[in-house]
């Protein structure tokens, strides 16, 4: 029996591990033989048996490096002429650049990249030009490309960078759903909650606002921490939860935010968590003030705790958030608008318990993971049937 061969390419393994999890083994039990290919790490054989498919390394960075990347070039299209995909589908800038070039020179028939966000919108200057180049060049290259969200899409027809028809978003959004029957109050997952609120000396009367992900500029955290602190001096009951890794290097926080955070004792820095449930099941609301994102697995992954969320208006988060209904949608770098969202649903009696009693249901709704990989696989069966492929 025929099985078509698909690879999947993500710049760096925590890529497939995370963004796309789950999809290479439900592509692989519906007919197709499937590699990943990524840079190396040591757990690839943990990967490789967890989504049943083999693991190719081809090391890629995220930054500009024209040695490194011609390198990789070559390594790809040695792997596609080997192994003779019909389909590759990528993810990230750097992987979908080299694998929709390579994989055009190597004569792949079906060659699919998602798009998950745009560095460039927080870019400026001959940065900026090379980055929408890269774009241009990635979708030229690609036979189909797939925004993982409309705001993502519109704004990629407006930057000339794709004709319209070569585009398409999935659902309503977002790469890979998200696992619902995973993301659900449990008792083991509230007994851990419980743990933590102990370790940390979390009251029941508390309300707690968590952040989860990265703590850098572009996440918002600056605004985030000036606006608690400022809500906290008029309420000692309201708490932060920074649920992430600090960066040193790559836009780090200001040494007045660092010091805050350090000497404020109602913010609760717990750095990286493998497992962040326990941390929304004890949490009251999600605040997520980022600068730019694609389209983020953190409100969802709320919203399936019944948490309300803060977000920004970007693209994403104003698609998984209808303002007013599961959250409240603000401009982005307003602290004044964030402290002001941040009040209305510590205060609002009213308006909370109605947000927090739908979110979970509106979530559950649009996002399921088990319906966007069906989505995603009949792209597939689409493209294999257009192409002759069978």
């Amino acid at each position: 029996m025929f099985k078509p061969k698909l690879i999947r390419i993500t710049t760096v393994p925590i890529s497939l591990e995370k963004l796309i999890s789950g999809q290479m083994a439900f592509m692989g039990n519906k007919g197709f033989e499937v590699s990943m290919v990524s840079s190396d790490f040591k757990d690839s054989d943990i990967l490789s048996k967890k989504e049943h498919a083999d693991f190719i390394p081809v090391n890629m960075t995220r930054r500009i490096t024209p040695l490194a990347d011609l390198r990789a070039l070559y390594q790809l299209i040695d792997v596609f002429r080997r192994i003779k995909p019909s389909i590759v589908h990528t993810h990230t800038p750097k992987a979908g650049l080299l694998g929709m070039v390579a994989a055009k020179m190597a004569g792949v028939p079906i060659r699919l990249h998602t798009v998950a966000g745009l560095p460039l919108m927080e870019a400026t200057g001959p940065k900026r030009k090379l980055l929408e180049a890269v774009e241009k060049i990635t979708y030229a290259c690609a036979t189909f490309v797939y925004p993982n969200s409309g705001n993502l899409k519109d704004f990629i027809i407006a930057s000339g960078f794709s004709k319209p028809e070569k585009l398409k978003v999935i659902g309503n959004g977002s790469s890979n759903g998200i696992n619902t029957e995973e993301f659900k109050r449990a008792p083991q997952i509230d007994e851990h909650a419980n743990a933590i609120k102990a370790q940390y000396r979390i009251k029941e009367e508390d309300f707690i606002f968590v952040f989860i992900g990265r703590l850098v500029k572009h996440k918002g955290i600056e605004e985030l921490v000036s606006a608690f602190s400022v809500l906290n001096k008029k309420d000692q009951n309201v708490k932060l939860l920074l649920v992430g890794p600090q960066e040193e290097k790559l836009d780090p926080l200001s040494s007045g935010c660092l010091r805050e955070i350090e000497e404020n004792p109602a913010i609760i820095a717990v750095g990286y968590q493998t497992d962040v449930k326990p941390y929304l099941s004890l949490s009251k609301a999600l605040v997520f003030p980022s600068y730019r994102e694609g389209f983020p697995n953190v409100p969802m992954q709320a919203g399936c705790f019944d948490l309300p969320c803060i977000v920004t208006n970007i693209n994403g988060c104003n698609e998984i958030i209808v303002n007013g209904e599961n959250g409240l949608i603000i401009p982005v770098k307003d602290r004044d608008a964030l402290l002001s969202a941040m009040e209305t649903l510590y205060l609002d009696k009213t308006l909370y318990p109605k947000m927090a009693s739908i979110a979970r249901e509106m979530i559950v709704k649009r996002y399921d993971q088990e319906r966007v990989w069906q989505l995603i696989l009949e792209e597939y069966k689409k493209h294999l049937k257009n192409n002759g492929v069978v």
